[in-house]
């Protein structure tokens, strides 16, 4: 039989007046079958391919079209969206720049006021990688020889504090703040190899503790969480969990990451500074399963909470009824099922 004259006669004799997807399908094949004097089981792969993706393609062409307008019309909105995200962010930087304009260049400590609250207002991977850039450039500039590590090791960890603090602890989000900020670090060095061991000890230093210090607040602020905010918690309790039991691995991964992907003498710098975090590493595991164990008791007395709460309500009249009811719909369904279990003895028995 032509394959060419089965799948025009198919096309032909689909009829989407049927109001079921089984009718309209069944007659399409029946008729032709009729029709044509062919049978369906008889078609090969290739044949019973084509005869399917036809049918398919008759069925689906409204949805399809329908999906394929909705995508553009997502794009299009996506498109939007992404050029208001930028007009937004350019408005804040030109208002930070404004304000900035107004202070005193000499007024070191107002103008670490303003960039912290500049840093939590705008888009965090928009400003982080400029932020860490300008704040080890500008240390390095007004720092002794002496004291640059340390003062490089307070920005960093600063800079990490306030870019994680506000947000979610997700393995994903601070994977991305680590990279962010260890990325910029390795540029400057690669442009100034002389000052990478400089720049990069403080920095892995300061991230390791702008982290630990980023945890430390996410556990106090669980120990005073109310129990009207409990969905939070413990909708995202395992994720939480698995993300706080990987803390230092995620560390020793973005440091290892980021080193194969610089110039051999930073990679085998970073390698070096890696193998030797490992012992700094200890207080932050420390601190995350302290704070894995504070959520699992928070967790654990929001549920002794809510079993308290049900309790009480089972003890209430509209309770009461209702498990009566239960009872009664319990007792219905079992002597059902009894009866339906004997039937299907009986029918076996007679077999």
């Amino acid at each position: 039989m032509d394959l060419e004259k089965i799948i025009e006669k198919i096309t032909k004799l689909y009829d989407n007046n049927y109001h079921s997807v089984t009718k309209r399908v069944t007659y399409a094949i029946d008729e032709s079958q009729n029709t044509l004097n062919y049978d369906l089981n008889e078609l090969n792969l290739h044949e019973m391919k084509s005869v399917s993706n036809t049918i398919l393609d008759i069925e689906c062409e409204k949805i399809h079209n329908e999906l394929e307008d909705l995508i553009a019309k997502k794009e299009a909105i996506e498109s939007k969206l992404h050029k208001k995200r930028e007009d937004l962010q350019q408005i804040k930087y030109e208002v930070f720049n404004a304000i900035e304009s107004t202070m005193n260049n000499e007024d070191s400590n107002t103008l670490a006021k303003l960039h912290q609250i500049k840093l939590q207002s705008i888009d965090i991977f928009d400003i982080l990688n400029e932020t860490v850039e300008s704040a080890i450039i500008t240390t390095l500039e007004r720092s002794k020889d002496s004291e640059a590590s340390e003062d490089i090791e307070e920005v960093i960890k600063e800079i990490t504090y306030e870019a994680i603090k506000e947000g979610s602890l997700s393995t994903i989000r601070t994977r991305k703040i680590l990279s962010t900020i260890l990325s910029s670090a390795i540029e400057i060095s690669e442009a100034s190899p002389n000052n990478a061991q400089t720049i990069l000890k403080p920095t892995l230093k300061g991230m390791r503790s702008g982290l630990l210090h980023s945890i430390e607040r996410f556990k106090a602020r669980i120990a005073y969480m109310p129990l009207e905010a409990k969905h939070i918690l413990i909708e995202d309790y395992d994720n939480i969990m698995e993300d706080l039991n990987q803390t230092d691995t995620l560390f020793v991964q973005v440091v290892q990451t980021q080193a194969n992907e610089s110039s051999e003498e930073i990679k085998k710098l970073l390698v070096e500074l890696n193998q030797k975090m490992h012992l700094d590493l200890e207080e932050l595991v420390t601190i995350s399963k302290e704070t894995a164990n504070v959520i699992r008791t928070k967790v654990s007395n929001f549920t002794k909470t809510a079993v308290k709460k049900a309790d009480t309500a089972l003890k209430s009249e509209k309770a009461k009824e209702a498990k009566a009811m239960g009872i009664q719909a319990w007792g219905i369904a079992k002597e059902a099922l009894g009866s339906a279990l004997k039937s299907a003895r009986n029918a076996m028995d007679k077999k």
